[in-house]
């Protein structure tokens, strides 16, 4: 997960796009971390529901559990936003009796997405 030849793809529509306000959001949504830094806000639910390694990271005592932070330190952003992306493509069509479109992958990023999605049970 080294390769840095993507990282400027990755679109701001998932980075930064939600503010942990303490009152209200704190416990709904967990922030993923890229090796690069890079934020990834995910609602809690999907998360837990879509890959078990993020599920069996945010259940018991854990330092993520307890802040709601996740950092994939072997995972680049590009490869990070992707991962996101299809966790909401699973989360939307999981229970779907209509046709599944197809999960758009770039030839270039396909071996890297399989190994992180193989990391995190996706």
């Amino acid at each position: 997960f080294t390769s840095n030849k993507y990282s400027n793809k990755s679109s701001s529509v998932f980075r930064n796009t939600i503010n942990m306000n303490e009152d209200n959001d704190e416990g709904k949504y967990v922030k993923l971390v890229s090796s690069e830094g890079q934020e990834f806000f995910l609602d809690k639910e999907i998360a837990m529901a879509s890959s078990s390694t993020i599920c069996k990271m945010l259940e018991g005592e854990f330092r993520e559990a307890r802040d709601n932070v996740i950092q994939f330190p072997a995972i680049d952003g590009y490869i990070l936003e992707r991962v996101v992306r299809y966790l909401h493509y699973k989360a939307q069509y999981s229970n779907s009796s209509a046709r599944i479109p197809d999960f758009p992958i770039e030839p270039e990023v396909a071996l890297e997405l399989l190994i992180a999605a193989k990391y995190l049970d996706c």
